[in-house]
């Protein structure tokens, strides 16, 4: 998917869009997506300015977006205005290593159980193949 489709489905919109392209979507099972992390991101200048270090929460925040894309794609509905999806939950999340401008993030997520609307995910980002970041994330497609 590139940018143009990812607006599609997803509602969020800069600063707040994490995902720059989707490589491979394989519905019901994976995923894998991008963001190219530059110094030109809202949070750099505050986290830090000496030190420049992508907020974890932000890599937890881009795989839910990774995985709400699959959840879309699995469930075969096309967001509207009427529709969304809400993080659930977020268990054993770990960091690796900082995420600094200049990297590629690149995000694997996985579907370990569904059921209706709601998705559990093993999700992981990397850079350059090395772990930077990794969770088990639970995500809601809601109708409104």
């Amino acid at each position: 998917m590139d940018i143009k489709e990812i607006l599609q489905y997803l509602p969020h919109r800069y600063p707040f869009l994490l995902i720059d392209r989707m490589l491979e979507i394989e519905p019901g099972v994976r995923a894998r997506g991008l963001k190219n992390v530059t110094m030109n991101e809202p949070f750099f200048p505050g986290h830090f300015p000496h030190h420049p270090v992508m907020p974890g929460v932000l890599i937890i925040e881009a795989m839910a977006q990774a995985a709400a894309l699959l959840s879309f794609k699995s469930s075969g509905v096309k967001p509207d205005d009427n529709s969304v999806v809400y993080f659930a939950g977020i268990d054993n999340a770990r960091f690796k290593r900082p995420v600094v401008p200049g990297d590629q993030l690149i995000f694997d997520v996985e579907i370990t159980q569904s059921k209706r609307n709601i998705y559990k995910y093993k999700a992981r980002a990397s850079v350059d193949g090395e772990l930077a970041a990794e969770a088990e994330l639970m995500c809601a497609i809601k109708t409104l």
